[in-house]
């Protein structure tokens, strides 16, 4: 059995993409209703974990982009997302 610690630690060294995938799967088994009440509690915790774990990966990737300015096709600095 895996604690949080160990479920914290697998989901943050997760890529988005796996991330993903692996909370489309716990969806679709959540949808289908076949798992037992506390096997779908324990479905909708990990849920929830990957869940934020994407959101970060998006807004950390957001904000990335954003930052970039270019001039003449070239990276020439950052800016602030509400001055782009």
């Amino acid at each position: 059995m895996t604690t949080d610690t160990d479920d914290a630690a697998e989901i943050a060294a997760m890529s988005f993409e796996e991330a993903m995938r692996e909370l489309e799967g716990v969806v679709a088994k959540l949808e289908h209703g076949e798992a037992t009440l506390e096997e779908s509690i324990a479905l909708y915790e990990r849920g929830a974990k990957l869940r934020e774990h994407c959101e970060a990966r998006l807004k950390d990737a957001e904000e990335r982009v954003e930052r970039i300015t270019l001039r003449g096709g070239q990276p020439t600095g950052t800016v602030p997302a509400e001055g782009l």
